[in-house]
């Protein structure tokens, strides 16, 4: 059951999913029309954005009353497995062997199907982090730049994301910011996300026209990429949190 009215208002409100209490993280937007709840990638928290003047109890409703599909979609995260020696992490969407060596260079060689690197074992995630979000920054970097040039647009920055809503974005002033775990995704599903925003540099909507403007950009498809992200885009979020 949800209890909100009895919770200290300084926490979260939580939901019992599947036998966890998984926390609600309502958001209250300007430019919402309507709510919306999604659950977290790694199935951490219900998110919930609604606009400024709707209550909070209505939100907190609003999970109570899909609870069984917030349950579906629960059950439907991967788990997380340690990474480890013996791991196995994509990269650019193949899996890949992590072979570690606590006696060996701390630096992360890439080979045809496995990652060696040593170092202690402490300290193995954040390396590895680091390590895809340099291979992503320059192929991400190339991306950009292609598409701009096909949409006859001038390349903005590149900023990385680690956001754990988007896997990307394009503000009103042109920053484009794109999600790094995308690394280890297919290369058609990491290039589909850049094309996006790319054309959002031409039509900040989803309009037609938009949508006209990305099929022109894309070599691709554009709903396979999509399909892709929808059923193992959760799994990008696993090997490093």
């Amino acid at each position: 059951m949800l209890d909100w009215l009895r919770r200290d208002p300084r926490k979260d409100p939580e939901i019992e999913l599947a036998g966890r209490a998984v926390p609600i993280i309502v958001r209250r937007l300007e430019r919402a029309r309507r709510m919306t709840m999604r659950l977290a990638p790694d199935g951490s928290a219900v998110r919930i954005s609604m606009p400024p003047w709707v209550r909070s109890a209505e939100a907190l409703a609003f999970a109570e009353q899909r609870r069984d599909w917030l349950e579906r979609q629960l059950r439907a995260v991967p788990e997380a497995s340690p990474v480890c020696d013996g791991a196995e992490i994509a990269f650019r969407g193949t899996p890949h062997t992590l072979f570690h060596d606590p006696a060996a260079p701390r630096r992360v060689t890439l080979g045809e199907s496995e990652f060696h690197v040593g170092g202690p074992a402490s300290s193995l995630v954040p390396r590895l982090a680091r390590w895809m979000q340099a291979e992503a920054q320059p192929l991400l970097e190339a991306d950009l730049a292609e598409y701009c040039a096909r949409a006859a647009q001038p390349t903005p920055k590149l900023a990385l994301s680690s956001a754990r809503r988007r896997w990307g974005s394009c503000a009103a002033d042109g920053a484009i910011r794109i999600n790094w775990r995308l690394i280890m995704a297919p290369d058609l599903v990491r290039r589909s996300v850049v094309a996006h925003e790319v054309a959002h540099l031409v039509h900040f909507d989803h309009s037609p026209a938009f949508h006209h403007c990305l099929k022109t950009i894309f070599e691709g498809s554009v709903h396979e990429a999509n399909r892709w992200l929808k059923l193992n885009g959760r799994a990008l979020y696993l090997p490093f949190g």
